[in-house]
């Protein structure tokens, strides 16, 4: 019987990576320098997650979705993307600024990389004081303007610069320009998809005295130009309740923050459902009898053929809950 999946975390050592993935969520990233990405759930080529607990350990996500097919991800998920796990999860801790960036659209992903885009959404779970971060423009922009922007190196100018804090939720569809900056520890959404396109690394040099590889070129047919006014995520967070906070053609993500049990019914999604927990901790016990905890910096993977969750919280928890509509 298939049974709630947690999987030993992928660490990445990134030029902008700090040490709030230790300090903050207690992982152990040794024995690299620092840790900017843990990937929690993820299909992606080479990087596929492994089971840590339970009867299936040691095995892939990959084995475990051919092996079980609809039964893991629902059947309307297993029809329309087969045995490629659909979603990614990540922590993010920016010790630095990332690259100003973009991801491209499935068509663009598809013709050029045969993959999927990349849809993203970012929930911030520990800021610094004054962090930033960069979603969209800051005004409409022309194609031959942003070129311009590009090789002027005044590209900052016409991004839409944020303040950023903690319960904080940005939706990207692929195509907007964005950036993630310096003293932000968050929580990442994704289709799977691990194509990015840098447009600018603020002149930054590795170890080595080397500059990283940017994309302009590839960027300019990527980007949305539009300006679309509100970046931010605008969602009721409520006490006990669950609170839909982001719903596109790629996830559903609701936000859930609970002082006492609650229970979820699962049996009409016909999906997997994701939880990530961004504060707090809890208990988490299945229909079937199944039990598992959950502290913040942590995940598990619901299998659709699971038609409940009963969530026992320690104190206040806040959990993300994502499935494939």
């Amino acid at each position: 019987m298939l049974y709630p999946l947690t999987f030993t975390p992928i660490f990445k050592d990134k030029i902008w990576g700090g040490h709030k993935i230790q300090s903050i969520l207690g992982k152990d990233f040794s024995p690299l320098p620092n840790c900017g990405e843990t990937w929690e759930v993820s299909g992606v080529p080479g990087n596929i997650s492994v089971v840590k607990e339970g009867a299936l350990v040691g095995e892939t996500l990959q084995a475990v979705l051919e092996k079980y097919k609809e039964q893991l991800v629902g059947k309307h998920v297993y029809e329309k993307y087969g045995n490629e796990f659909p979603l990614l999860v990540k922590f993010i801790d920016a010790n630095d600024d990332l690259s100003i960036q973009v991801h491209p659209n499935d068509e663009l992903a598809k013709k050029r990389h045969n993959s999927f885009g990349k849809t993203e959404m970012w929930y911030i779970m520990q800021a610094d004081a004054g962090a930033k971060l960069n979603a969209g423009f800051n005004r409409e922009v022309t194609k031959d303007e942003y070129v311009k922007a590009v090789a002027d190196n005044t590209i900052t100018d016409i991004l839409n610069i944020e303040e950023a804090h903690p319960g904080d939720v940005f939706f990207l569809p692929a195509g907007r320009v964005h950036y993630i900056g310096k003293g932000l520890l968050l929580a990442e959404i994704q289709q799977t998809s691990d194509i990015t396109y840098r447009i600018y690394d603020f002149d930054r040099k590795d170890d080595k005295g080397q500059t990283r590889e940017l994309h302009t070129e590839q960027a300019v047919d990527a980007i949305d130009y539009h300006y679309y006014g509100d970046y931010k995520t605008q969602y009721d967070r409520k006490l006990d309740e669950s609170v839909n906070a982001v719903t596109s053609d790629y996830f559903v993500t609701n936000v859930l923050h609970f002082d006492q049990e609650v229970m979820h019914d699962y049996t009409h999604l016909d999906s997997f459902v994701i939880l990530v927990c961004v504060e707090g901790a809890l208990t988490a016990q299945t229909a079937g009898g199944y039990s598992f905890t959950l502290k913040m910096g942590e995940c598990a993977l619901i299998p659709a053929s699971i038609p409940s969750v009963t969530l026992i919280p320690e104190g206040t928890m806040t959990v993300l809950e994502s499935y494939v509509p």
